[in-house]
């Protein structure tokens, strides 16, 4: 069960890339890793290893962004695949945010289940909170219960959420979860319509 998130705060990364797919964001030889603990060292492996070994020059391993939770990307992260480990590999990085002008409709709908915030805003806004997060300065909190960013550049920026995907998030619901929240009720009157049925024992039957 996800833990609920009513808002995201810390240090913003900046991503210049655009139509970043699942593969990207973590291979699919790494889909084999079962637990989601652990997965964040695997997380844009393509771009920050060489050799195995671990390089130092992607933007997440920079020293000034090592502590980032929110990641500012393009158009269209995580399309491609369904593979829910994308989502797992970014929060347990520590990625808690992703904000970008769109998202892949899978990828968005993991993320909602699994507490990571995904933000929509326009182009300029977008084209905004990245430059100003390429001075390694920039800090944000995400309020998702209010649709508001606040910048401690001083700028402020409100967006819509589905009203399915923040009760998700605000009160840490999965699919079994908010189905149970929006039809519990229903779903405990129309078993106490069902008669029940008793299963006799079978007799042992003794071989002669």
């Amino acid at each position: 069960m996800p833990e609920p998130v009513t808002e995201v705060s810390g240090k913003a990364a900046p991503l210049e890339a655009d139509d970043v797919d699942t593969d990207q964001i973590i291979p699919a030889e790494f889909l084999k890793v079962l637990q989601r603990r652990g997965l964040g060292k695997y997380l844009f492996y393509r771009w920050r290893y060489e050799g195995g070994q671990l390089t130092g020059k992607f933007v997440l391993d920079r020293p000034e962004f090592r502590e980032a939770r929110v990641l500012v990307a393009g158009r269209n992260f995580g399309i491609g695949s369904s593979r829910e480990n994308a989502v797992w590999a970014l929060v347990d990085f520590g990625i808690r945010c992703v904000i970008a002008t769109s998202f892949g409709d899978i990828f968005y709908g993991n993320a909602s289940k699994n507490g990571l915030v995904c933000v929509k805003l326009s182009e300029e806004e977008v084209a905004e909170l990245r430059e100003a997060a390429k001075s390694g300065t920039l800090s944000l909190r995400v309020d998702v219960v209010n649709g508001l960013i606040e910048a401690s550049s001083g700028r402020s920026y409100r967006f819509e959420m589905e009203p399915h995907v923040k009760e998700r998030l605000v009160k840490g619901l999965d699919d079994v979860q908010l189905t149970l929240e929006r039809y519990g009720d229903a779903i405990r009157r129309y078993e106490e319509r069902i008669p029940k049925f008793s299963i006799p024992k079978r007799e042992r039957v003794y071989p002669y």
